[in-house]
């Protein structure tokens, strides 16, 4: 009789087990999901957080078996829709995604942050690796960021040059090359990608550090100049447009996408979303899409791993804002 219990209890041990290391599928996270998802993106409609976002959720939608519904709220530098999900319910049905510079820049920068980024969100899933674009009209004569330095130096004071915001990875970036250089220049944000695009297209504005992703379009046609992008290689969608670091800034930190959840939902709807996500990711169809997008192959990361890169991305940050000087009032 003892034996028969003993073998009972270790067959199911060995089934717990087992369970625990196999790949979760519907109705294994508590009956999670029961209805629709929300998929806040801290961006605008039409920026390159949008346009991932918007990748994402068809295939998630199919995985999942409910509705993930995009919801963009878009403003500075993305403390708006990252503060909603960090204060959302921590139930699986609200989740965010958000660029780099809202997660790892930040709270390097931002005196005063709504919520804590490390405390209050929790990595899931890491959607893309790459650089930024430094872009100018063509009407500027500007084609190169050695013309840029020299433009600058020639009119201190007189050239603007615009980002997605106070606290941006483009305002960040952009003030290291302003004290690299010796570059007097005026920094004017904006709310979002789209509105900036908007601007350079036009000429209000000459200069602008914009995503990897939405001006593709626009260089391609030849209404925008790419001068440059940070990242360690070259988008492969922009072959001929070399790095910063090529031309003599050495900048080769990577910017990412990445979907998060408020802190405290629970450890198996991380993993799940991590899996399908992942799954995602991995197939031949999404890694053409993202290379027509100009970013490269995405990688593989597990919800460890990506939160070991958010904590990696935010010391390095950090640095570069010393060395810029850089704290918002």
């Amino acid at each position: 009789m003892i034996d028969t219990l003993v073998s009972r209890r270790r067959l199911l041990a060995g089934a717990g087990l087992l369970a625990l290391q196999a790949p979760l599928r519907a109705g294994e996270a508590g009956g999670w999901p029961a209805r629709p998802i929300r998929m806040v993106v801290s961006g605008p409609a039409g920026a390159g957080s949008d346009i991932f976002a918007r990748l994402l959720a068809g295939p998630l939608q199919q995985a999942l078996g409910q509705p993930v519904v995009v919801d963009n709220k878009p403003g500075a530098n993305g403390l708006i829709g990252n503060d909603a999900v960090a204060k959302a319910p921590h139930d699986g049905y609200t989740i965010l995604l958000s660029p780099s510079s809202a997660i790892a820049i930040n709270p390097v920068i931002q005196p005063k942050m709504p919520y804590d980024a490390q405390k209050d969100l929790l990595p899931v899933a890491q959607v893309g690796a790459a650089g930024i674009l430094l872009v100018a009209n063509p009407a500027t004569g500007i084609g190169s960021l050695a013309d840029l330095v020299r433009h600058a130096k020639a009119n201190p004071g007189k050239l603007a040059y615009g980002s997605w915001g106070s606290g941006s990875t483009g305002h960040l970036v952009m003030e290291g090359l302003k004290a690299q250089y010796g570059m007097d220049m005026v920094h004017v944000p904006y709310k979002g990608v789209s509105p900036l695009l908007s601007d350079l297209l036009g000429n209000s504005i000459g200069v602008g550090f914009v995503d990897i992703a939405s001006p593709v379009p626009h260089i391609r046609s030849g209404k925008l100049r790419a001068l440059g992008c940070t990242g360690s290689a070259r988008g492969p969608a922009l072959p001929d447009v070399p790095t910063l670091t090529e031309q003599g800034y050495r900048f080769d930190a990577d910017g990412w996408y990445g979907v998060f959840a408020p802190a405290g939902t629970p450890r198996e709807v991380v993993l799940r979303l991590n899996q399908e996500i992942n799954r995602i990711l991995a197939a031949d169809e999404i890694i053409q899409k993202f290379a027509a997008q100009n970013m490269p192959r995405p990688p593989i990361k597990d919800a460890d791993q990506f939160a070991a890169t958010v904590r990696r991305d935010l010391a390095a940050w950090q640095s570069l804002a010393r060395v810029a000087k850089l704290r918002l009032d």
